[in-house]
């Protein structure tokens, strides 16, 4: 349905660029035939004619882009409506040519200036199907006032109509595009979550294998260790035994190491950045401030890897690129969103030439799998500072 509609749309609007010309040719073929003018009266019009032909032509033919221009085509109308007041007065015959400013005042002018050349329009074109300005006689001055108005009131009726119809033709154009516009959005949101979903899924997936781990064998191996080490008269065999049992034990927890991060294993997510803060002061030599605002809680522990994963990130970028000489960390727990601000007094960077070397799209692939957001402010000089925020996903709430 919307298709057809498009296409008859797109006839009538190549229709509306044919129509003037033929209003135009057809009655000055006719003038030529039938009227018993003589040359010079039959020069002067057919002049007029041409010079209305080459004014639609220059004005709207050859340059479309004028028409979205109102004070251009304000000057095109009236120049319009003035080749045909003389044509029309001349011959009541090119009275067919009204029908050419009435579809460029209606397609071309705003507002009030479309009416008022509808108006004017339809003025002439009474004043021509009269044949010319009533004589001062009451009733054939009525009579000249009827036609104009009932020829007005058309005018205006079939403009109205128009109006009307391409209004309610560009609010259905609107309502298409907006709907395709949601369903594009629809399909990424869907795409994302499922992607969510899937790492929140492996997330979990590891947390299980880490505690199954953690709860076998490594409690197993621990076991292992405690009753060799207990034997009254060790041999080979034993010492060999409980050099793999503890071989194997080192394994299995570099293997929950892995799986979670190490420095949330036993604490919560300030103490586990002071832990990483303290740990890149020592290999840096850069001093930095620690801060925590808010009530701190337990958060989801996807929530609280991907913040400490990000300051990790956030330092790792000062030390390769900064050349700070101190930097301050703050984690902010609000109701319902918690933020991790890094903020260093190095050399910075002009962030419209932001490049993957400073591994900000990381964090920011890393803040959007959460539905956060990540901002940086910087400039040569003038350090920076990055910003990470993200739900504050209580404890214990699957994603």
């Amino acid at each position: 349905m919307s298709d057809s509609l498009d296409v008859w749309e797109r006839r009538l609007g190549v229709a509306g660029h044919i129509v003037p010309y033929f209003a135009l040719v057809l009655p000055t073929l006719m003038y030529v035939l039938i009227s018993p003018d003589g040359l010079r009266e039959r020069a002067v019009n057919l002049g007029v004619a041409a010079a209305t032909a080459l004014w639609m032509l220059w004005w709207y033919t050859l340059h479309p882009r004028w028409r979205t221009r109102s004070g251009l085509m304000t000057v095109f109308v009236v120049g319009i409506l003035v080749c045909y007041a003389v044509l029309g007065l001349r011959d009541p015959m090119f009275g067919f040519f009204s029908f050419a400013g009435y579809v460029y005042a209606i397609e071309v002018l705003p507002g009030w200036r479309r009416v008022a050349g509808v108006v004017v329009n339809g003025v002439l074109a009474a004043t021509s199907l009269h044949g010319g300005l009533p004589p001062a006689e009451p009733v054939k001055i009525m009579i000249f006032v009827v036609i104009v108005v009932f020829i007005v009131t058309i005018a205006l009726t079939f403009t109205f109509l128009g109006h009307i119809t391409a209004e309610q033709s560009r609010r259905r154009k609107e309502m298409v595009a907006q709907l395709a516009s949601m369903m594009e959005e629809n399909a990424g949101l869907h795409a994302q979550l499922l992607i969510q979903a899937r790492e929140a899924g492996v997330l979990d997936e590891r947390q299980r294998l880490a505690g199954e781990i953690h709860d076998t064998l490594a409690q197993g191996f621990t076991g292992i260790i405690t009753q060799l080490q207990a034997v009254d008269e060790p041999s080979r065999r034993v010492d060999t035994a409980l050099r793999l049992a503890r071989e194997n034990l080192a394994e299995a927890r570099r293997s929950v190491h892995a799986l979670r991060p190490p420095a949330l294993e036993d604490a919560n997510l300030p103490d586990a950045l002071s832990e990483v803060v303290a740990g890149w002061t020592d290999q840096t030599g850069v001093p930095v401030t620690v801060s925590t605002t808010g009530a701190a809680r337990a958060l989801h522990p996807e929530v609280e890897v991907a913040l400490l994963r990000m300051a990790q990130e956030a330092l790792s970028n000062v030390a390769k690129h900064a050349s700070a000489s101190r930097v301050g960390l703050t984690l902010s727990y609000m109701e319902d969103v918690v933020t991790l601000d890094v903020r260093d007094d190095g050399t910075g960077f002009d962030t419209c030439r932001e490049t993957n070397g400073y591994g900000l799209v990381g964090m920011r692939q890393r803040v959007s799998r959460l539905a956060g957001s990540l901002a940086v402010e910087s400039e040569p000089g003038g350090g920076t500072a990055v910003s990470a925020s993200v739900p504050a996903i209580p404890a214990g709430v699957a994603r």
